[in-house]
């Protein structure tokens, strides 16, 4: 008997050594260090090293000397990184490690009030972050298990509010040229909009808007309750992508604590940059104006982690800008947006020109959900403010010579009348909120019965 049990036991030891054996040897296999080989714009090639795409790893130059660096592609033997900080003092066959940890985010009610970087770490000068946990990134939701967009949310923008109706859980765009007034529109809906917590994403942006949006924008009330994740211009393109990741995982963590979260992203076109140079610099070919496919895959998945959370939890509603280049609506990027976004606004520089604030092109502007979060009578009125719109845009050319005739037409008789009014109602000063139920009774108020 006791032979027996003497076998048996060194059976199982056996057993038990060699699972402990090949587990590190796995781990080994993943985990292998590499040497740093070459250095090619911003792109590190390494040899021997074994990381998975998406993988940290410690580029080791010398004693004070360590750079972080993440995988970002491979071919045959090398194995191509992207730096997260600066590559000063780098030298040839610099030890690459891989680092073993999963990516996790701060979250807690810690973050509120607070200035990230990209990579999570405080920037405000307010000490350490307190967050009562770490958590990895969420999931994506099945969209059959979303809720449904129904409910208005007040954005404290009269023309938005009445005309372009935003439904919580939305993701919407707001494409303009440079220096038309998205970023101070953006700060508009930040003071003014009903959310639990503000994120905002502040990504390739100038350094200077920052400090500019958090003391003016957010102001002091705006900033305890929202996070701002801030990777302006001059960071490496991969801190610009986390940014912009880490932003959407925040707001995501708030969203599955049940909370209706306010996302601003500012803008989805440095995002399309970013990952622009980094295609480019691992070789990815060049496609539409010099965007690399990876870009046109990137947007949609960023995209689609907004919005509804399940029936009864929490919601994102997402708000990106869109810098349209050259003021050309259809540049690849922001024809993109459009297509996966759930409406567009578009502030038009020749209305900023002449007076009107903000600029928004009621004509070329659509919000898909509108008529899911408002009522038939407002749908009526917002029909004909449209027909008015577009009936003094099209003869504007004769009215300001003089050369229309009073009766030719019925709707441009009217929209003459009421032009000033109808300007009036866009007109809205950045600092004077105006809530759903006032917009829509100057609304009613405006159009003839």
């Amino acid at each position: 008997m006791n032979a027996l049990l003497e076998a048996s036991r060194l059976r199982m030891q056996a057993a038990l050594e060699a699972h402990v054996v090949a587990v590190p040897e796995i781990e080994r296999s993943v985990v292998a260090e590499g040497l740093l080989k070459r250095v090619v714009g911003l792109t590190l090639e390494a040899v021997g090293c074994q990381a998975q795409i998406g993988a940290r790893c410690r580029v080791i130059s010398g004693p004070e000397n360590i750079v972080e660096a993440e995988v970002v592609g491979f071919s045959g033997e090398r194995v191509f990184l992207m730096p997260i900080g600066e590559m000063q003092g780098l030298l040839p066959n610099a030890r690459v490690i891989p680092l073993p940890h999963a990516a996790a985010i701060p979250f807690g009610d810690g973050l509120l009030g607070r200035v990230l970087d990209g990579e999570g770490k405080p920037i405000d000068g307010h000490g350490p972050l307190h967050c009562e946990r770490r958590i990895p990134t969420a999931d994506t939701i099945n969209p059959m298990l979303r809720a449904p967009i129904e409910r208005p949310l007040d954005v404290g923008v009269r023309a938005i509010n009445t005309l372009l109706s935003v439904g919580r859980g939305q993701r919407l765009g707001l494409f303009a040229g440079t220096g038309v007034g998205k970023s101070t529109l953006l700060g508009m809906m930040t003071r003014f909009t009903e959310a639990d917590v503000i994120v905002v994403g502040l990504v390739g942006e100038r350094g200077r808007e920052v400090r500019d949006f958090i003391d003016h924008s957010l102001g002091v009330e705006g900033l305890k309750r929202s996070v701002v994740v801030a990777t302006p211009a001059d960071r490496p393109p991969l801190l610009r992508l986390r940014g912009a990741w880490l932003a959407t995982s925040i707001a995501e963590s708030f969203r599955d604590r049940g909370q209706h979260v306010l996302l601003l992203m500012d803008s989805l076109t440095r995002f399309a940059h970013a990952q622009r140079e980094i295609g480019l610099a691992v070789g990815e070919p060049p496609t539409t104006r010099g965007y690399p496919p990876s870009v046109f895959a990137q947007l949609p998945r960023l995209v689609e982690r907004a919005g509804n959370g399940e029936p009864g939890g929490g919601s994102i509603t997402a708000i990106y800008t869109v810098l349209t280049e050259g003021d050309d609506p259809n540049d690849p990027i922001a024809d993109t947006a459009r297509g996966i976004l759930d409406g567009h606004i578009l502030l038009s520089r020749s209305i900023g020109e002449s007076g009107v604030y903000p600029a928004i092109d009621v004509e070329a502007s659509i919000s898909r959900v509108a008529k899911d979060v408002t009522g038939v009578p407002q749908q009526k009125l917002v029909r004909r403010f449209r027909q008015l719109i577009s009936a003094y845009q099209r003869n504007r050319d004769l009215i300001s010579i003089g050369a229309y005739q009073k009766g030719s037409d019925a709707n441009v008789d009217a929209a003459i009348a009421l032009w000033p009014r109808i300007e009036g109602f866009l007109r809205q000063d950045v600092h004077e909120p105006s809530n759903f139920a006032a917009g829509l009774a100057a609304l009613e108020s405006l159009i003839p019965q």
